[in-house]
């Protein structure tokens, strides 16, 4: 092919019903659309305020450290941990994902000693584990994946586990990447000091942001450190001096994305936060209920299920990648395959956004059933 001769970008369109991105907001789109302007034009930093005012809504805090980094969830994810780890830190990861694992990898790089809390990936951690891991070896860090994206399990108890965790002098970080925006985060009331998302999920924008709010706690602990945080480019301490007044020059933001976040919370804010939640709560349901009638196994008890995230165990004698070809040729759906410990043995389906709709379960659940023969 010459470089030189190429035809239009004109991709064919997908229905995104896999672990992400998921589908964009036409509204986003079109906020998207508006034109660049400079990332310090008072129009764009009016808009910076906006954002922040919108994220503590959806994040349920009162933060005033709550702002974006450039980059994907994995981004939020090194952000937090970067900005709180010093070397030779204690630090402890529940591990029952694969998001988990990379989370200990990540701190592991940062220098610190850590330890995991582990349990297989689909199951979930009572509080009563931190109580002894942390009593037995107390850790300044805890960190914890709301929603694992790889396994579609939905972590309980956080408010009781933040409170094991500042009884025992540590800091609890959050991964919401899959939860923020579809179903309930609640940064203050659960006490959580750094929680961390991604836009391509469950708040209907293209990745390239990771919102991240820092409690006061959390913040104090920052400004303490003893040694310069090891990432420049997410240095939250750099990052805030350009969202506050100041608004002192540290890398150019993405503008467009910003412009599609803040479209995307504004959605969020005018459904409201409960009705948000049901909207996912009810089309999860129906899916779920249509994967039974169908005979399929899903791998999460209802109980600790994500209604953003669903595994669904792959049958015996099924190509599961045989599936989701012709998933995605013959009707142009994408779904997500299994991860790690699953690789093989799941399907995942995500309901995020403005993919979670009626109509998205009932197109599915058709094509599903005609690739399955059932």
């Amino acid at each position: 092919m010459d470089p030189f001769d190429l035809p239009d970008l004109d991709p064919v369109p997908r229905l995104l019903l896999g672990p992400g991105p998921s589908p964009v907001h036409p509204r986003v789109m079109r906020a998207m659309a508006a034109p660049v302007v400079g990332h310090l034009d008072p129009q764009f930093l009016q808009l910076l305020d906006e954002t922040r005012a919108l994220l503590q809504f959806v994040f349920q805090t009162r933060n005033e450290l709550t702002l974006t980094v450039s980059g994907t969830g994995t981004a939020g994810m090194e952000a937090a941990l970067a900005n709180l780890i010093e070397p030779g830190d204690a630090v402890l990861v529940g591990v029952n994902g694969y998001f988990g694992g990379r989370v200990a990898d990540m701190a592991v790089r940062y220098g610190a000693e850590v330890r995991t809390l582990e349990r297989p990936w689909g199951e979930v951690f009572d509080p009563a584990e931190f109580e002894t891991a942390l009593r037995q070896r107390p850790a300044r860090v805890v960190v914890l994946i709301h929603a694992e994206t790889s396994t579609g399990a939905l972590q309980p108890g956080l408010a009781d586990i933040a409170r094991i965790v500042h009884e025992h002098g540590g800091l609890l970080v959050l991964d919401c990447v899959t939860s923020l925006g579809g179903l309930p985060v609640e940064v203050d009331a659960w006490g959580i000091d750094i929680a961390y998302s991604g836009t391509q999920k469950c708040l209907a924008c293209p990745p390239g942001l990771a919102p991240v709010t820092v409690s006061t706690r959390a913040r104090q602990a920052i400004q303490r450190r003893k040694t310069k945080t090891a990432n420049w480019y997410l240095d939250l301490s750099a990052i805030e001096r350009y969202w506050g007044p100041e608004h002192v020059y540290h890398h150019t933001a993405p503008i467009s994305l910003h412009y599609g976040l803040r479209e995307g919370l504004r959605l969020i804010v005018g459904e409201g936060l409960e009705a948000r939640f049901a909207r996912h709560r009810a089309n999860a349901e129906r899916l779920w209920a249509g994967l039974e009638a169908m005979g399929l196994a899903l791998h999460v008890p209802v109980a600790h299920r994500l209604p953003s995230l669903t595994t669904v165990r792959v049958p015996v004698g099924v190509d599961e990648a045989a599936v989701r070809r012709r998933l995605l040729n013959d009707y142009h759906i994408e779904v997500g395959a299994g991860l790690g410990a699953l690789k093989g043995q799941v399907w995942r389906i995500g309901l995020m956004g403005y993919g979670s709709q009626r109509q998205n379960v009932t197109l599915l659940l058709s094509a599903l059933a005609e690739v399955l023969g059932r």
